[in-house]
């Protein structure tokens, strides 16, 4: 999750010793919808990360397990189709996948905005953007653009995007700031942001709370960067949506 994004992951140099150590691993035996890394004796989890405001920021959930970004159970609790329908993106539009991962909401997207429209998919791990260059190749779809972005620059061009979209990524972005002010100056005036977070107040959702996040947390790290709240869907048994506008104002 998911920036690889998809939930969607990011590349984290910072945080090496993690990755060394316990691969990131999304799963562990007994835990099987757990995400993060475990240490050396195979303790779940192993607490690294920095701080932003009063949140630790997660690890990534590394390129070696995109598949549980596939799993598939995910179709049932995530619901992608009907996200997708319920974020009214218009045909023709240009759309961000932010963390994009392997594309599991990318090509849903691309078929959303139609052959007219274009999505532009984000990540920061070279092995992400492969995996999802292919599956868009095996699907023949041809309205993606892929784009590696960096910890703190997506690298997208301004003006530009009606929606980006981040599912299960937010948590894990490494300069969110830099990178949610990046997002402000590539949407058009009026452009969308969607976050799509499992929920942190539910304990009985098996995720790490380092991979959880509350509405309230969201909008109190967003909304300052030069959002402003608009609605919020919650049809998802395990995740909240969480959908901004671009404040014109600032």
């Amino acid at each position: 999750m998911k920036l690889a994004l998809g939930a969607p992951c990011l590349s984290l140099a910072g945080l090496a010793l993690a990755t060394l150590v316990a691969g990131c691993s999304p799963a562990v035996q007994g835990e099987t919808q757990r995400i993060g890394p475990v240490d050396e004796q195979g303790r779940f989890p192993l607490r690294i990360g920095k701080l932003v405001k009063r949140r630790q920021i997660a690890p990534l959930m590394n390129v070696a397990h995109a598949d549980w970004l596939t799993r598939p159970e995910r179709d049932a609790e995530e619901q992608p189709d009907r996200v997708v329908e319920q974020l009214h993106i218009p045909r023709g539009g240009t759309v961000v996948d932010l963390g994009a991962g392997v594309g599991y909401f990318t090509w849903r997207l691309a078929r959303a905005v139609g052959p007219a429209g274009h999505v532009i998919a984000v990540d920061i791990q070279p092995g992400m953007i492969e995996l999802l260059e292919k599956n868009l190749a095996d699907r023949g779809v041809t309205n993606v653009r892929t784009v590696l972005g960096s910890e703190g620059d997506p690298r997208l061009p301004p003006g530009s995007a009606d929606l980006v979209l981040l599912v299960d990524v937010y948590h894990e972005l490494q300069e969110p700031e830099l990178t949610m002010d990046a997002v402000r100056k590539a949407l058009k005036p009026n452009g969308r942001l969607a976050v799509i977070e499992y929920r942190q107040e539910d304990p009985s959702i098996p995720i790490d709370p380092l991979h959880k996040m509350t509405v309230g947390e969201l909008r109190g790290e967003i909304e300052p960067i030069g959002f402003r709240f608009d609605e919020l869907l919650d049809f998802l048994p395990k995740q909240h949506i969480v959908i901004f506008r671009r404040d014109g104002a600032l």
